[in-house]
């Protein structure tokens, strides 16, 4: 199995002492905590999204830019780059550019995003984002692969033998799906024999397994090879501790804050408490043997060969998240990477 490491880039107050971070400090955070990924041996790093409060990770291109800057073998991963919103011509430029500085490091998670304030900042409608979505992608997909394009649609003026620079390094870069509950992502992932990402956050795992299970039904049907389809999940928490005592009582007044927080305004929780949390959520709090069994239980249901943990302290302080992300690669990683295949991400470019 391999390792991400993914932030959404949440700025808001700290779950315990209310108090909220510089926004420079915060980024500046969030670039420390990839370097120390790459340190502690996860095999990517990913950055997300968001156009809306609670976040600023509005412009993943930059982020990833300085950390491919501070670091030189971990694979950084976009978590999602939301298509739906963007000129594909644009985003390619962005993009290949960045996977230039990085040495051919970049690898591209797309997804139609999420959250109200797309609408009003770039007039993209639940009506139409997923047609946006799906035409965008095929415009992008055909820029990775093409020196020169013709093509027209929808959403954006029409190309005639246009050449789009740079050309990137990676020939062409692996682009996943990200899924949270639609068939749509899902179906243009396999159609094209792309790589499936599912959230796998904020339900319990029979909708995700539903879906994982639709993506390979769907592999199929198109035509690929079954044994060439990959999953990546995604856990909604983490925290490692020598003992599942430990671990929760040091998690339960972060998880209880939330909880709070998603009650004050207007939002029951899934997962009412930590206990709930760790039996049927994908939060993994507990002792190293308690992670690696669920980790298992939910591969069971996936197949998948990828997965994700938060990168983030997520109220935790700066000691115990390294300890826990620590206790993770030591006692965790390795019997999983053991335990569970995984085919290798792909390498730099000869010419890197």
């Amino acid at each position: 199995m391999k390792f991400l490491a993914i932030t959404l880039i949440v700025h808001g107050p700290h779950p315990l002492t209310g108090e909220t971070k510089p926004t420079t400090a915060r980024l500046r955070e969030v670039v420390d905590n990839a370097v120390l990924a790459e340190e502690l041996g996860f095999d990517g790093f990913g950055v997300g999204e968001r156009h809306e409060r609670p976040f600023i990770s509005s412009s993943p291109p930059v982020v990833l830019g300085h950390i491919a800057a501070r670091t030189s073998t971990i694979r950084l991963f976009t978590a999602v780059t939301t298509l739906s919103l963007l000129d594909p011509v644009r985003a390619f430029e962005d993009y290949s550019t960045l996977d230039h500085l990085s040495g051919g490091r970049l690898e591209l998670i797309i997804g139609k995003g999420n959250g109200a304030a797309q609408a009003e900042l770039f007039h993209v409608t639940a009506q139409d984002q997923w047609d946006r979505n799906r035409e965008g992608y095929e415009l992008f997909r055909r820029l990775w692969r093409e020196d020169r394009v013709t093509w027209s649609g929808r959403f954006r003026p029409e190309l005639r033998d246009a050449e789009v620079l740079p050309r990137p390094l990676q020939r062409p870069i692996r682009v996943w799906h990200g899924s949270a509950t639609s068939k749509d992502s899902v179906e243009l992932a396999a159609k094209y024999g792309d790589p499936l990402f599912s959230a796998n956050v904020t339900n319990p795992i029979e909708p995700y397994a539903e879906l994982i299970a639709y993506y390979r039904e769907r592999w199929e049907f198109h035509g690929h090879d079954p044994a060439d389809a990959l999953v990546g999940a995604g856990t909604a928490g983490f925290h490692a501790a020598r003992t599942s005592q430990e671990a929760i009582e040091t998690y339960r007044p972060i998880y209880d804050a939330r909880m709070a927080l998603f009650r004050k305004v207007g939002v029951e929780p899934v997962f009412p408490t930590l206990e709930d949390a760790i039996e049927r959520s994908s939060i993994l709090v507990g002792s190293p043997q308690q992670i690696i069994d669920k980790v298992h239980r939910y591969h069971a249901r996936f197949g998948h060969e990828v997965m994700h943990i938060a990168a983030d302290a997520d109220g935790l302080t700066d000691k115990q998240h390294r300890a826990a992300l620590e206790l993770f690669q030591g006692e965790i990683a390795p019997v999983l990477r053991r335990e569970i295949p995984s085919r290798p991400f792909p390498g730099a470019p000869p010419t890197a």
